[in-house]
C-alpha cells in the first residue's frame, strides 16, 4: 500500500500521505516527459490521488486541470475512487532554466497566469466544478489555495518529484493536511510548527522514512490513528468500445465524411499512447 490516511485523536485534523514513485515512473515511461514536465504532471497526479480518497465510491472521478500561460500548456490528471490515476501534459518536452534555488521551475513551465479547475463527478446529474486563478503554477500552492478559496478548508499540501539526470524518476510523493471545523488556536500553532520542521517529501522518502512515520511527524502531539490504506497506481482504462463511443458522438454526417477520407481511423489515447484502429464503415453500419 503506497497511500494512507490518518486522523488526529480528537478528530480535528486529517492527513493523507503518499509515495507516488511507481505511479510517476509509469507516467514518465509513457509520456517521455522532460525533467520539468515530469515534475509538473507528477505533482498533479500525486495531488489527484490524495484528493480522490474523499470520493464516495469507486466509480466517482476527480479531474484536476491546470491551464497556464507557460510552455507546458494544459496539465491534466484524473483519478477515480479506486486510486487509479491517469493524466497528460499538452507539451511533454519543455526545456526551461531552473529556479534560482536550483529546483525545477515548474511554475515557469505551467505559468502563473491561468486557472486550476477541479471537477468532481459523483454520479449526480451535474458534476461539482470549482475553479480558481493560479497562484504560482507550482501545483502544491495552487491546491492549497483551491481548498482555502473554494471549500473554505484550511489545508497544507506538499508535493515533490525528484528526477534523475537520465530523466528517470528517483522519488515522488506528497501529503495533504486538512483542518476540520473546531480546531483550536493551540492546535493550529502546533501543526504549523510541525509543518515548518518537516524535511522535503522526496528527502524523507530517500531517507527511507515510512509513510506511517511521516504521518506521525505531520500530526506530532496529536496521537494520530490510521483511517485507511489504499494503493494508488497509474492505470489507463481506455478501450475499443470507449473509442467507438467517442467517434459516434461526432455524429453520423461527420463520421461519414471521415470514413471517405480514411476507412480505418487510428485513434491514439492521450493517457497511455495506445493506438486503436476502428473500421469506420463497420461503425456506420452499426449506427444504421
Amino acid at each position: 500500500m503506497n497511500m494512507l490516511r490518518g486522523i488526529s485523536e480528537n478528530g480535528g485534523a486529517v492527513v493523507c500521505v503518499i509515495d507516488s514513485t511507481e505511479m510517476v515512473r509509469k507516467m514518465e515511461q509513457i509520456h517521455k516527459t522532460s525533467a520539468v514536465t515530469s515534475a509538473a504532471l507528477g505533482r498533479l497526479l500525486t495531488a489527484a490521488a490524495m484528493m480522490s480518497t474523499y470520493l464516495k465510491s469507486d466509480d466517482n472521478t476527480l479531474t484536476l486541470r491546470m491551464k497556464g500561460d507557460g510552455p507546458a500548456g494544459t496539465v491534466l490528471a484524473i483519478a477515480n475512487g479506486k486510486g487509479q490515476v491517469k493524466g497528460y501534459v499538452e507539451n511533454p518536452v519543455v526545456e526551461i532554466a531552473d529556479r534560482p534555488d536550483g529546483k525545477l521551475n515548474v511554475g515557469g513551465a505551467i505559468g502563473t497566469n491561468g486557472t486550476l479547475s477541479v471537477v468532481r463527478d459523483l454520479g449526480l446529474k451535474e458534476p461539482y466544478v470549482g475553479q480558481i486563478p493560479l497562484v504560482s503554477g507550482e501545483v502544491a500552492e495552487d491546491i492549497t489555495s483551491y481548498y482555502a478559496t473554494s471549500e473554505q478548508t484550511p489545508t497544507v499540501c506538499a508535493l515533490g518529484v525528484l528526477v534523475e539526470p537520465d530523466l528517470t524518476i528517483k522519488k515522488a510523493g506528497g501529503y495533504l493536511l486538512q483542518l476540520l471545523p473546531g480546531a483550536t488556536e493551540e492546535e493550529i500553532t502546533q501543526l504549523e510548527k510541525n509543518i515548518a520542521a518537516m524535511p522535503a517529501m522526496t528527502q524523507m522518502l530517500e531517507d527511507g522514512i515510512s509513510l506511517d512515520r511521516i504521518m506521525e511527524m505531520v500530526l506530532e502531539g496529536f496521537n494520530p490513528n490510521v483511517l485507511d490504506e489504499q494503493n494508488a497506481e497509474y492505470v489507463c482504462d481506455c478501450s475499443k468500445e470507449r473509442v467507438e463511443r467517442a467517434l459516434i458522438s461526432m455524429g453520423a454526417v461527420e463520421l461519414k465524411n471521415l470514413a471517405q477520407e480514411e476507412p480505418v481511423a487510428e485513434v491514439c489515447c492521450q493517457f497511455c499512447d495506445k493506438v486503436w484502429k476502428v473500421n469506420l464503415q463497420e461503425l456506420l453500419e452499426q449506427l444504421k
